[in-house]
């Protein structure tokens, strides 16, 4: 999972360095041949995704750092945290779901990914398989019991 993650960061800050040093350059460029920049909305709207990418590559790399941070050897085996992939039971509806928990920048709701800040996340984490949770929804409070749990360092080994 941590590769994953790593990739489509590196793939993501490679497409948006392209577009800065590449695209917006000529955009602003062929803005600044039309004359008056500051009724310009061309050029203007280049400076604000300008600003934007900037932005955005910064904080790609600041989650690159924390990435390469991670200690897998401290990630509790035993409860629900950050890339475990978890089972879970409704027990209003016994609807059976699985999830893998990850981090908000990494949201793929089809393929059964929840955010560690989501509802859903944050009353899964910590809880062991055969513990019930409670989450409060906008659609009123739901209980779910853990089925299983496989975490990330038992992914990775």
């Amino acid at each position: 999972m941590l590769d994953e993650i790593r990739a489509k960061i590196e793939g993501e800050i490679a497409n948006l360095t392209r577009e800065l040093t590449v695209e917006l350059p000529e955009t602003i460029r062929r803005a600044v041949e039309l004359g008056d920049l500051r009724e310009n909305a061309d050029y203007k709207s280049a400076l604000e995704r300008q600003q934007f990418v900037q932005v955005r590559i910064g904080h790609l790399s600041a989650r690159m750092a924390e990435l390469s941070r991670i200690d897998l050897d401290a990630i509790p085996t035993d409860r629900v945290g950050f890339g475990s992939r978890v089972k879970v039971e409704d027990l209003e509806f016994g609807d059976v779901d699985e999830y893998l928990v990850t981090a908000g920048d990494f949201l793929d709701l089809d393929a059964g990914h929840i955010s560690m800040a989501s509802p859903l996340g944050r009353a899964f984490l910590g809880s062991s398989p055969g513990d019930e949770v409670s989450v409060e929804l906008p659609v009123g409070t739901r209980r779910y019991r853990i089925l299983d749990l496989v975490t990330l360092p038992q992914m990775v080994d």
